[in-house]
């Protein structure tokens, strides 16, 4: 506990629904990731990712330790979340180490941005140096996936584009409403980024879904991700088609990077869980890529799929409450129900 707890105690400061809401969604992530970095360690070859892997695997331990602690003194329920049940290390290799590697770091870029958001709304001295802690350690993770890959040769780069030669102002309503003219106006660089980011994440999730519905064993579940592999294939080439318009490079697809096994690593739950939240994060990316894109055509692209991921999004929530699997998040509590109940 922290220096000041006795005070906080004294005072009986409770938890905000945004820190308990952070707390309990960081202890689903931290127990669905130490069954992936299990059996990413049981498998890895590689002597220069084998330590990134024992590091995150490090990290995810004490956060579970810490937040069981803080779930127990305040006397809140500590979550099912994930366990061994969900794991099978020895399962044979289904991922290239450098695929891993790839999954580090993007976990890295997910655990920098949520750790930002959960600082800005928490109170409480206790969690607020929690989620600091961990927005430092996620930098540290990002940092040395991105020197290994750096050192491989794997390090997939935005496109470049020229320096600009002098400062320029938009004279032209063009400039925004670009629709229907043959010759679209060059993508800008904030343009160029998150189609870069979409492809990345697009890409990540295609190999997932290909890799989970070669092992996963319910038939609603292969369904599931037979179905995300197509949407994910069919928005990867929309985003590249705009890179490739503009004659700049997409990055490579992954999907070389899974292999022919067909024994599942993980329990269809765990599949489930980690493909709904990777969905999650990306309709998160489109609204803040067509918030930022000053060329509507790619906005409307971006708000026309969003609503697409959304739906498939819902499926993907059916099925695992048909199965029992979506365990619910802390809720406010009903008050017609409190004053309904016989006295």
């Amino acid at each position: 506990m922290i220096d000041d707890g006795k005070v906080m105690t004294e005072h009986n400061i409770r938890l905000t629904a945004s820190e308990m809401g952070f707390l309990w969604t960081q202890y689903e992530n931290d127990t669905l990731t130490r069954c992936v970095l299990k059996y990413f360690k049981n498998k890895c070859e590689d002597k220069e990712i084998l330590p990134i892997i024992e590091y995150s695997l490090d990290v995810t331990e004490k956060n579970i330790q810490e937040l069981t602690g803080i779930f127990t003194n305040e006397k809140i329920p500590i979550p099912v979340g994930f366990t061994d049940e969900d794991v099978n290390i020895n399962a044979p290799k289904l991922f290239t180490d450098i695929f891993k590697l790839y999954f580090l770091q993007n976990l890295a870029i997910i655990a920098m941005a949520g750790a930002g958001v959960a600082i800005g709304v928490s109170s409480r001295e206790d969690v607020s140096k929690f989620f600091q802690k961990t927005l430092e350690e996620a930098k540290t993770l990002h940092d040395m996936c991105r020197k290994v890959n750096l050192s491989k040769g794997t390090y997939i780069r935005p496109p470049y584009i020229s320096n600009p030669d002098k400062v320029h102002f938009v004279s032209k309503q063009r400039f925004l409403f670009d629709f229907f003219g043959k010759r679209k106006r060059p993508l800008t660089a904030i343009e160029i980024t998150h189609l870069f980011i979409n492809i990345q994440t697009n890409s990540m999730g295609k190999a997932m879904m290909m890799a989970f519905a070669q092992v996963c064993k319910g038939e609603d579940v292969k369904e599931f991700f037979i179905e995300g592999k197509g949407i994910a294939n069919k928005h990867l080439k929309k985003f590249s088609s705009f890179l490739a318009d503009g004659d700049l490079p997409a990055p490579m697809s992954w999907d070389s990077h899974v292999l022919d096994s067909t024994v599942a690593p993980f329990s269809d739950k765990l599949m489930m869980f980690l493909t709904t939240a990777m969905i999650a994060t990306g309709i998160g990316n489109y609204g803040t890529a067509a918030g930022t894109c000053e060329r509507m055509d790619l906005s409307a692209t971006y708000t026309r799929l969003s609503a697409e991921i959304t739906l498939y999004a819902e499926d993907g929530a059916n099925i695992m409450i048909r199965h029992a699997w979506l365990e619910e998040p802390p809720q406010a509590d009903d008050r017609q129900a409190l004053i309904k109940q016989p006295k």
